[in-house]
């Protein structure tokens, strides 16, 4: 993988470093340095697994739960069609005078 980072200058000289003494590359010694960094790094053991208890949602007949979204934006796109009617309307009125 490449990517980008940004190393602080004190990173940098123990990296520089370890090139000098090691003869190894800056790849080399900057994946030797993450790999032994992150060998630890895992999901804490202590804390119990993450459990979902599902409930019924209590849906009427005929509503797709996977649909949600799509209702929700149709929704949406009703009461914006609703307000820009009425801004229109009254934008309407101000330029008549009425």
């Amino acid at each position: 993988m490449r990517t980008t980072v940004t190393i602080d200058s004190q990173v940098e000289e123990l990296i520089r470093r370890a090139m000098r003494e090691r003869g190894q590359s800056f790849k080399q010694v900057l994946n030797s340095a993450l790999r032994k960094g992150l060998a630890d790094v895992g999901p804490d053991r202590d804390e119990p697994d993450f459990q979902v208890n599902a409930r019924p949602m209590g849906l009427r007949a005929g509503i797709d739960p996977a649909r949600l979204n799509a209702l929700a934006d149709d929704l949406e796109a009703e009461a914006h069609a609703e307000l820009t009617k009425r801004l229109r309307d009254v934008a309407d009125r101000n330029q008549t005078g009425a």
